[in-house]
């Protein structure tokens, strides 16, 4: 189905195979995304408070600072491995958080998700490098990137569902589910190819450096300026607003549709655009939604408004820098691409516990906001630096 957005310069293995590895994904991230929306009424199911159950996703988020090391693990493994890898993990984690009798094992049926969902992502984007030029990785990864959004939108909506009908926990079980079926899929679709392993054991000693960095602060920044606000909306919705888990699927659905739009047009125009100008525009919209959501907080309508305008500008900023983050060590991609999804794991794990507190003490999601406001202008200003100083200069296809 998506191959149809694909012209004949794109190799027919990739036609093949994008629908399968972006509906995978889609039940990958439906998984990661299912607990922040829904924290305040599974911190309800431990009997603990908001905060409590964010120093849980504290400890998960903060899991992502082995991203660095499992890009290089992943680097030396097949892409098949290290999707299927992932999947089992992703499974396996789901299943532990919806039978947890306490929060220490939540908590690590948690954490367990953040870590091997590394092993897909970085499997899957190293296998888009494989067979994808850089100069036309933009369109890939944006039509790739569309299951984050799907992932809401479906994904989560459909657990919401079932966690208004029966629990929270059958909302994790289904999650599980849907990994399976596509663990099944991957395993016949997805093939080892055998120049994967030797052509990049020969890039061993390249490591990151220089203004690469720039890039890595820049997602840390960004991923900072999301969680300000995908952690504290579905509380902020159920005590303003008197929001249930069906209301706040609802609204997740919409947000859904928002990141879809935003991930199709940076398919769609950040090849075009440039991938650094991309970024810096998505982060920059970002500010005024926070601001607005910083003052109109107590009315719904003006309120999601601002958060519709926060999330795209996050979606097209996020969607823009993972084909460069691919490229910043051009022969391991897995290896540029796991320290800037460390850093934004970092940057989520910090806000988990900064927001959930910030809400708390503030009685409300306009502290959030502002600090996620300020966030994204720290990372505009960071990624204008970047292409200032020359950004990714002759990139290898």
């Amino acid at each position: 189905m998506l191959s149809r957005w694909l012209d004949d310069s794109y190799s027919d293995i990739v036609k093949k195979n994008i629908t399968a590895l972006t509906a995978a994904r889609l039940t990958t991230n439906a998984c990661y995304r299912f607990t922040p929306p829904f924290i305040a009424i599974i911190a309800k199911g431990f009997n603990v408070s908001l905060s409590e159950i964010g120093v849980a996703l504290t400890v998960s988020e903060l899991s992502g600072l082995l991203s660095p090391f499992i890009g290089r693990f992943v680097d030396r493994l097949s892409r098949r491995t290290a999707m299927l890898a992932g999947l089992i993990g992703i499974a396996t984690g789901a299943l532990v958080a919806g039978v947890s009798p306490n929060l220490i094992g939540f908590t690590i049926g948690v954490t367990t998700i953040s870590i091997t969902k590394n092993f897909f992502d970085l499997g899957m984007s190293g296998w888009i490098s494989d067979h994808v030029a850089y100069e036309k990785r933009g369109r890939i990864i944006g039509l790739t990137e569309i299951s984050w959004a799907l992932g809401l939108l479906l994904g989560v909506s459909i657990m919401g569902i079932i966690t208004a009908l029966f629990s929270w926990r059958a909302g994790f079980i289904t999650g599980v589910v849907g990994v399976l079926i596509s663990t099944s899929f991957i395993a016949s679709r997805i093939k080892t190819e055998p120049h994967e392993i030797s052509s990049r054991a020969v890039d061993d000693g390249v490591r990151l450096s220089g203004r690469a960095w720039l890039v890595v602060a820049t997602m840390f920044a960004t991923m900072c300026a999301s969680q300000c606000i995908f952690i504290t909306f579905g509380a902020w919705l159920g005590d303003e607003f008197n929001f249930g888990a069906l209301g706040i699927a609802a609204v997740g659905f919409s947000f859904g549709l928002v990141e879809l739009y935003a991930s199709l047009t940076s398919a769609s125009k950040t090849d075009k655009w440039g991938k650094e100008r991309s970024i810096a525009i998505g982060s920059l919209i970002m500010v005024p939604g926070g601001l607005m959501l910083a003052v109109v907080s107590n009315n719904l309508i003006a309120g999601l408004i601002a958060l519709m305008i926060y999330i795209l500008g996050f979606e097209f900023a996020v969607v823009s820098m993972l084909p460069l983050a691919t490229h910043l060590v051009p022969k391991r991609p897995g290896s540029g691409l796991g320290l800037v999804i460390g850093a934004g794991t970092l940057g989520r794990g910090v806000m988990s516990l900064v927001a959930t507190r910030a809400y708390e003490t503030s009685n409300g999601i306009a502290l959030p906001a502002l600090i996620g406001a300020v966030s994204a202008f720290v990372a505009t200003l960071l990624m204008f630096i970047y292409h200032r100083r020359g950004g990714l200069v002759h990139p290898q296809t």
